[in-house]
């Protein structure tokens, strides 16, 4: 979706919408879950900050979690976003390695049960009626495109943040696999690599038109889609 805000149209404005809250919630339920699976290993610290609860303040980064999502819908790029990361101590575990990964792996997780949770409403929308194109407007047409967000974006964010490079929360297998200064180097660099990674992000498909990113989700997170989207050609603007 490209152009000026002046130039869109309400089905547009109103698709933006849709994608924002879904974005914003999407990510609000994959740290609470990353904080509830610490707190479930013995760690009270997410608990303490506050961070065990769906309001989106007490998780929402103002670049990360608006700013990037509505640039990637303005230039028509795969959405996806982040929210300012759940702390833990994971000195609480049991086992260290192992409460990390199921740590870090919460977070995926809930987005990939989203995702299941969206393709289910598209086809409970597209079965209303028989099936068949829907009116753009009408009731089963929102349900559907909430559904087709709803899977869309949580797949895009699983597959996204399983990516095994810093600071995403496939790195985390990287860690656990490290002992000694190799794994204090990894540490330090993991927590520095969010200005690099997202200047890489950003710049690459809009400086030298090269998008690996891009190519990744639309093969995986797309390529899931493709199965899981009900006639998804009869919609309006899907």
């Amino acid at each position: 979706m490209t152009g000026s805000l002046a130039n869109l149209s309400g089905q547009q404005v109103a698709l933006m919408l849709v994608q924002l809250v879904v974005v914003i919630g999407s990510i609000v339920f994959h740290e609470v879950c990353h904080g509830l699976m610490a707190y479930r290993l013995g760690d009270p610290t997410a608990k303490n900050a506050g961070r065990l609860t769906a309001n989106p303040l007490k998780h929402l980064d103002p670049f990360g979690s608006v700013i990037l999502p509505l640039l990637l819908m303005f230039t028509g790029s795969a959405v996806f976003a982040y929210a300012k990361p759940v702390p833990y101590n994971p000195a609480y575990f049991k086992n260290r390695d192992r409460g990390e990964l199921l740590v870090a792996f919460a977070g995926p997780t809930a987005n990939l049960a989203l995702g299941c949770v969206g393709a289910i409403v598209m086809w409970i929308a597209y079965g209303i009626g028989g099936g068949g194109p829907a009116v753009a407007y009408d009731g089963r047409y929102w349900l559907y495109l909430v559904g087709y967000e709803l899977a869309w974006i949580n797949f895009v964010l699983f597959f996204f943040n399983i990516l095994p490079i810093p600071p995403l929360d496939g790195s985390t297998i990287i860690g656990a696999c490290l002992r000694g200064n190799a794994k204090a180097a990894f540490y330090r660099i993991k927590n520095s690599a969010m200005l690099v990674f997202m200047i890489v992000v950003l710049v690459l498909p809009y400086v030298f038109h090269w998008d690996p990113l891009g190519a990744y989700l639309r093969f995986t997170a797309g390529g899931i889609m493709s199965y899981v989207s009900p006639a998804f050609t009869y919609y309006v603007g899907l």
